[in-house]
């Protein structure tokens, strides 16, 4: 299989979601350590997460309620605003009437859908994300990956975009509530599979889909790449910053 195949990119693609997942995750929490240890207060650190995060609260929340009422399902108790809830920090919320497994799953996913959708359309039009997806076809990902970063530095309202990308990115991920119909959504999806697999023993109809997939795939993997570079520049400049405050406390 070449290096450059269109499968690996697949593999590329879930490597960093679950890093930007686990990156998001990480953040959320060095966050609120850094403005405790400044402030001694758990309450400040979780209104300065909640204001860092806040275009993405917002994206997270109107992505609900807006494919909710697609849907035509019945929402009430639009809240964006930070709350303790089971030992867990909720930053908002939206209540939306059930609609079955299938609609409670894209009610569920609808952040992560919107949010992907904006990061792409961001990539794509401020950093040309897709210039990435370019490179790999044609072996040369290291110069595709070195001119997305140069328009990063360089770009002189890459800040301001950068930002964007970082706040909608690291609160888009579903939260446990969102994650709830997805298990049975995720048991049907694998039976499906299993049975397309087993009908189409020649694996023929699997290459098509994956075919019909590599489009959106190059595209998110493109912008995703530069979302990750971001989220790890500020985990290790959060790390930092912890590691200092802990020795002046020390």
């Amino acid at each position: 299989m070449s290096l450059f195949s269109p499968y690996l990119f697949f593999a590329l693609f879930f490597v960093l979601l679950a890093g930007l997942w686990w990156l998001s995750w990480r953040i959320g929490l060095l966050i609120q350590e850094v403005v405790y240890l400044i402030t001694g207060s758990g309450d400040l650190a979780m209104v300065i997460l909640f204001l860092i995060y806040l275009p993405g609260i917002l994206t997270h929340e109107a992505s609900h309620w807006l494919v909710a009422r697609i849907l035509g399902l019945k929402t009430s108790k639009f809240r964006v605003w930070p709350r303790y809830s089971r030992n867990t920090i909720g930053l908002g919320s939206v209540t939306v009437s059930s609609g079955g497994v299938i609609y409670d799953s894209l009610v569920g996913l609808a952040p992560l859908l919107v949010g992907s959708a904006l990061i792409v359309l961001i990539g794509q039009q401020v950093f040309d994300t897709q210039t990435v997806t370019f490179a790999w076809r044609t072996g040369r990902l290291l110069d595709g990956l070195t001119f997305v970063l140069d328009g990063l530095a360089h770009r002189p309202d890459s800040l301001l975009w950068s930002y964007l990308l970082f706040a909608i990115a690291n609160a888009m991920m579903p939260s446990a509530s969102d994650r709830a119909p997805l298990k049975s959504l995720g048991i049907y999806i694998i039976s499906i599979g299993v049975l397309f697999v087993l009908i189409d023993q020649s694996g023929r109809n699997v290459v098509l889909l994956l075919d019909f997939l590599f489009g959106p795939i190059q595209l998110l993997t493109g912008a995703f790449f530069l979302v990750v570079a971001i989220d790890i520049a500020i985990f290790l400049l959060l790390l930092a910053v912890r590691a200092l405050l802990n020795a002046l406390h020390s």
